[in-house]
């Protein structure tokens, strides 16, 4: 399982994900999930998967060999993050009339999803989530972030946190201590986690982090939150009921 986080702000995008796979508890590996696309100056988009690592990695080695014959459209020439986002739907289209055949042969199912974000020239930051099909919604005004993968456990608080004009270092805080919930609750999440944040009309990634659960700064704010929601739990109110 996967957990992935993209987050749309008026400065820009903060994205996450985590690195873990497996087949089974004795089959843990750790893959990127996060995967940049870069014409400095010009755009930067950014895929986030989840589903079969087969599927999405045979989807963005497709993606990336369109880049390099430049022979066609592709995420590199197209003018918006729409038609991005679209090229992206056909590769998953395309691997379903691939795949899905054999899989389901195999008693497996063509699971993909995919987060789409980025900017380029000409028009603001966008964020976008595909769904099995190759089917995609965009991000609105009342509803700024994506998630995909296990995303119950980590919801609550980016809910609770962010709205468009959350800062950048706040999203970033914020993401870490969803992910913190999630790899709490489940042990198919796991760190490394992969961070990216985007400042707008940059045309560059501004930071890539990957963090590791030995992180002194993912640790300390793991700690302060775990014990802040001890403390507040303690202060509430017990219930008067029976009195």
């Amino acid at each position: 399982m996967t957990y992935c986080v993209g987050v749309l702000l008026d400065q820009g995008l903060v994205l996450a994900s985590d690195t873990r796979t497996n087949a089974g508890v004795d089959q843990v590996a750790i893959f990127p999930k996060m995967h940049i696309f870069e014409v400095p100056g010009e755009r930067v988009i950014t895929l986030m998967t989840a589903g079969n690592l087969a599927i999405t990695q045979s989807i963005v080695r497709r993606l990336r060999e369109a880049v390099e014959k430049d022979d066609g459209p592709h995420l590199e020439n197209v003018d918006s993050l729409f038609d991005v986002t679209s090229l992206v739907g056909d590769e998953v289209r395309f691997a379903f009339e691939k795949d899905a055949e054999h899989l389901k042969n195999h008693h497996a199912d063509f699971q993909v999803s995919i987060i789409v974000a980025g900017e380029i020239k000409g028009e603001k930051p966008r964020l976008f989530s595909i769904y099995n099909a190759g089917n995609f919604i965009e991000t609105s005004a009342e509803t700024p972030y994506f998630q995909i993968g296990e995303i119950k456990y980590g919801k609550p608080i980016i809910d609770r946190v962010i709205k468009h004009d959350t800062t950048l270092m706040d999203a970033v805080k914020c993401i870490l201590i969803s992910f913190d919930s999630t790899i709490r609750s489940n042990i198919s999440v796991a760190a490394p986690i992969d961070v990216m944040m985007y400042k707008t009309n940059s045309f560059q990634s501004n930071l890539k982090q990957r963090v590791l659960e030995s992180d002194p700064y993912y640790s300390s704010i793991r700690k302060g939150w775990a014990e802040g929601l001890k403390t507040v739990f303690t202060e509430l109110p017990n219930p008067d009921w029976g009195k």
